[in-house]
C-alpha cells in the first residue's frame, strides 16, 4: 500500500461507541488501514485535543469521518491540521464558528432526542445524559434489528451535558477542506433539514440522502457508509 495513502479515522458520536463502525471497518479494511477512536465525550476541544493525539500516532495522512456529534470534533481537530486530507459526516453536525450540537440540532423542528434521554451527576461536576433504554431502538436505530438495538442501548457512552452545549472555535475546518457528506431522512436526533443545511452550507464534494436512514446508518447500512467515504480517500 502507497505511503501516500491516508488511514481513515472514523470518530463515533453520543450514545454510540467505536464498535458501532465494525460493519463499516469490514467493508474498508481489505483495502485501506482503519482506526475506530473512541471518543471521550467530554467537551469538544479535548474530545478534539484527543483525537488529533490519534491523529499524531498514526503519523501521516488521514481522512477523518464523523459520526453525529463525532462531527462537531472532526471539524475542530482538523483545524490548521495539514495532515487531514478530507471530512466526511455521517449523520453528523457540521458546526460553523459559535456553533454547538444542541444549537444545530434544535435549529429545524423534528428532534425527537430530548423526551428520551435520562441524565445523572458526576463527581466532577455538571451532568451526563444518555439515551433510555426502553426509547433507544425507536429513538436512534429504527433500521437496526431490535436484538442489536438493545445490545447497542446497553453498550451507548453517554455524553456530558457540556459537550452538548460547547461552541465550535476557530474557523471550521469544512471551509479549508474537501467534505462528504451521507445522512438518513428518518433521522429522529437531528432533522433532515438541519442535514440538508449543514451539507448546502459546506458545499461538499459528494453528498447523499439516504431514504428510511436513521440516526445509526453506519450500523443500519454500513456499505453505504463506507462507498461514501472511499469516495473521500479517493477524491482527496
Amino acid at each position: 500500500m502507497p505511503d501516500s495513502q491516508p488511514t481513515i479515522v472514523l470518530v463515533h458520536g453520543a450514545f454510540a461507541e467505536s464498535a458501532s463502525w465494525n460493519g463499516v471497518i469490514e467493508r474498508l479494511a481489505p483495502a485501506y488501514d482503519v482506526v475506530a477512536a473512541a471518543n471521550p465525550l467530554r467537551d469538544v476541544a479535548g474530545d478534539a485535543a484527543y483525537v488529533r493525539d490519534v491523529m499524531r500516532g498514526i503519523g501521516g495522512p488521514v481522512v477523518l469521518v464523523g459520526h453525529s456529534y463525532g462531527g462537531m470534533v472532526i471539524t475542530q481537530a482538523a483545524a490548521g491540521d495539514p495532515s487531514v486530507r478530507a471530512l466526511v459526516y455521517v449523520n453528523a453536525l457540521a458546526p460553523d464558528t459559535g456553533e454547538t450540537a444542541l444549537s444545530l440540532s434544535g435549529k429545524f423542528p423534528g428532534s425527537t432526542l430530548a423526551d428520551t434521554l435520562v441524565k445523572y451527576p458526576l463527581s466532577t461536576g455538571g451532568n451526563e445524559v444518555a439515551i433510555g433504554q426502553d426509547a433507544y431502538h425507536a429513538q436512534f436505530a429504527a433500521d437496526v434489528p431490535a436484538d442489536l438495538a438493545a445490545l447497542m442501548a446497553r453498550t451507548q457512552r453517554p455524553i456530558t451535558e457540556r459537550a452538548l452545549g460547547d461552541e465550535l472555535s476557530g474557523a471550521p475546518a469544512w471551509r479549508s477542506l474537501p467534505s462528504w457528506f451521507i445522512f438518513g431522512d428518518a433521522d429522529r436526533n437531528i432533522p433532515v433539514a438541519a442535514h440538508r443545511f449543514m451539507a448546502e452550507r459546506a458545499e461538499p464534494r459528494g453528498q447523499r440522502e439516504i431514504v428510511g436512514g436513521s440516526h445509526a446508518m453506519a450500523v443500519a447500512q454500513p456499505s453505504e457508509i463506507a462507498e461514501t467515504i472511499i469516495e473521500a480517500v479517493r477524491g482527496s
